[in-house]
């Protein structure tokens, strides 16, 4: 080989390796972008202070009152037990500098189920509200479950139903997204569904995600579907199962997940059980290495203001957290009474659920802090699964 032809090919060398490094920075970039850009527009609420009513009203226990047309609340309903260090947390350590996943401190998620059969978000209900705290500082979930049908104060609504500014928490999901036009935030139904939980209870969701049915169906069948242990006679009869192990696809576990025929409060054990047995799955070996693509193909299909780069680091969290440290709490029955209440826009009386906010804001304040539900189920506690028992169990 001449002189010249080595010359040549040092040349095109340095050429090949500097477009080399060019296309690198570039995809690097595009990467980059993609991985911190929203997949959705973010919610929009307001800050609320320490002297807000709000919150003021969550550090209050009220006496027991009757109210005109409401419940009358008995001495056996227990107010939010006090503010006080959880025994159990401290056995964990807390820094605050401790990362995981590559993210630090609280995430707060409002995390919604709608029972719309469509690909679409223009309608449906809110059929599933849960909060889910995650502290990555700690390796801690918990998820709080909000019953659907609380008589809750709407904001945005009333010039629009005549004056009319309260319905049914699921309600607010509903008005909030384009088939009515009540709300006209980007934020959609999610977006007012959030307002209408900060507003009535305290609650301070930084994200929210929304999946209707048919895509939590298509959710569980990309994962090969998940594994449920059928703990008694009441929920096999009511699911049509049986008792034990079953591995169910998707339409199997929608089914369970929605089952009511014991009341709603069953109903949100069920739903529990199911979104453990789809936690068991996501973090399993064979689908860990398949999340982005799993995420990447429903993108279009849900409602989220999440990153890439977030659900990423959710989904990594998940591998690391023991299964006593994912917490799943409701309020205590007993701060609930089944009434009936006139409501214009139906032209009738409907069910509702009649409870004590200032109770209900307390439990959240406690949520809100880490400080319940704790791992170990105490009378204080709601009826709920305290954890996420594992695979088969």
């Amino acid at each position: 080989m001449s002189g010249l032809q080595k010359f040549i090919l040092a040349v095109l060398g340095v050429i090949a390796a500097c477009l080399f490094v060019v296309i690198g920075l570039i995809f690097y970039q595009y990467y980059a972008t993609y991985w911190d850009v929203p997949l959705g527009p973010a919610l929009n609420l307001p800050t609320l202070s320490a002297s807000s009513p709000t919150l003021a009203a969550a550090s209050v226990s009220p006496a027991f009152t009757s109210t005109p047309g409401g419940i009358t609340y008995l001495p056996t309903v227990t107010p939010p037990p006090t503010f006080t260090p959880n025994p159990l947390l401290t056995t964990v350590p807390t820094p605050v500098q401790l990362i995981s996943c590559g993210g630090t401190g609280v995430m707060t998620i409002l995390a919604i189920g709608t029972d719309a059969r469509s690909n679409s978000y223009n309608y449906g209900l809110a059929d599933v509200i849960r909060v889910v705290r995650v502290d990555f500082s700690n390796r801690r979930v918990a998820v709080l479950e909000f019953p659907r049908d609380l008589w809750v104060e709407i904001p945005e609504i009333s010039d629009n139903l005549n004056g009319q500014d309260h319905e049914k928490l699921n309600q607010a999901y509903l008005y909030g997204n384009p088939g009515f036009g009540y709300w006209d935030d980007p934020s959609a139904g999610p977006g007012l569904l959030a307002r209408t939980m900060q507003l009535n209870f305290g609650v301070q969701p930084d994200h929210y995600i929304a999946v209707n049915m048919r895509t939590f169906e298509q959710i569980v069948n990309a994962v090969d579907g998940i594994e449920i242990n059928v703990p008694n006679e009441d929920v096999a009869h009511n699911t049509g199962l049986h008792i034990g192990n079953h591995h169910l696809d998707g339409g199997e576990a929608l089914k369970v997940a929605r089952n009511r025929q014991e009341g709603v409060f069953e109903r949100a054990d069920n739903q529990n059980r199911v979104l453990c047995a789809l936690r068991d799955k996501l973090v399993s070996p064979s689908v860990m290495t398949r999340i982005p693509e799993i995420v990447n193909s429903f993108t279009d299909n849900v409602q989220t203001d999440l990153t890439p780069g977030q659900i990423s680091q959710l989904a990594c969290l998940g591998t690391q957290i023991s299964p006593e440290w994912i917490l799943f709490a409701s309020f205590p029955q007993e701060l609930f009474k089944a009434t009936r209440v006139r409501d214009p826009v139906f032209d009738g009386r409907v069910f509702v659920w009649d409870a004590n906010f200032n109770f209900l804001r307390g439990y959240v304040n406690m949520f809100n802090a880490g400080t319940w539900p704790t791992p170990e189920p105490s009378e204080d506690d709601g009826e709920s699964i305290p954890f996420c028992p594992p695979p088969g169990q």
